[in-house]
């Protein structure tokens, strides 16, 4: 079977760049794991009243609120059978950030059809609908969508005005041989919020399942 990402893209995964095609293969079939390394060149936030947002993100490991230069970081995608009996795909980055450690935690999950949906901090609180295409260059740009959240019975669409829509460009470089990722996240009032650009190399390690670590501590079963 093909990975979420394939099937979520259909023929223009393969006009993907053959080691993004192979990033983004991971899946409990495929019988891999992609563990990235490689630093930030920057990290960068919105003005001073954007913090109070980005705070709150924070609490739950869905933004971080530290900006600066040349972070090392490290981002791991491991697939894993949910409760709900559902592929998952974990999107975990962690940081080094002036001695503090930051963490921001995703994970990916087939939606309706064949639409993936980001599942974002520790309790999945807010689910994002996410559109993928293949650009001319074989990059990946990733656009956020509808954003809907949860939290015990209660559950509605995010609106948008609190919130930020992300736009997320990854590459590989052929010369360098390394992947290179930029992130935008704007709110349709405000403006920017939040964004990096940095580059890693990965290692595709054996993995039948994700190590608890970097799993939600509650997996939401609504889309």
């Amino acid at each position: 079977m093909t990975s979420m990402f394939e099937r979520a893209m259909g023929d223009d995964f393969a006009r993907l760049h053959p080691m993004l095609q192979r990033r983004f293969g991971v899946g409990l079939d495929a019988g891999y794991a992609c563990v990235g390394r490689g630093v930030m060149s920057s990290i960068r936030r919105g003005p001073w009243w954007t913090l109070p947002f980005l705070g709150i993100g924070a609490f739950r490991n869905i933004l971080i609120v530290d900006h600066g230069d040349d972070i090392p970081f490290v981002i791991e995608n491991y697939p894993y059978l949910d409760p709900f009996g559902r592929e998952t795909v974990t999107f975990v980055r962690e940081y080094t950030i002036g001695g503090h450690h930051r963490r921001f935690d995703a994970t990916m999950v087939s939606g309706a059809g064949v639409a993936v949906v980001d599942y974002l901090g520790t309790h999945q609180h807010l689910a994002v609908d996410l559109d993928l295409s293949a650009q001319p260059d074989g990059s990946l740009l990733l656009r956020s969508d509808a954003q809907r959240f949860y939290e015990g019975p209660v559950g509605f669409r995010f609106p948008m005005i609190f919130s930020g829509r992300a736009e997320l460009r990854e590459s590989f470089d052929d010369e360098t041989e390394r992947f290179r990722v930029d992130l935008t996240v704007t709110n349709e009032r405000f403006g920017f919020l939040f964004g990096y650009t940095g580059e890693f190399t990965c290692e595709f390690v054996e993995a039948s399942d994700a190590p608890q670590r970097l799993k939600p501590k509650r997996h939401e079963r609504r889309l």
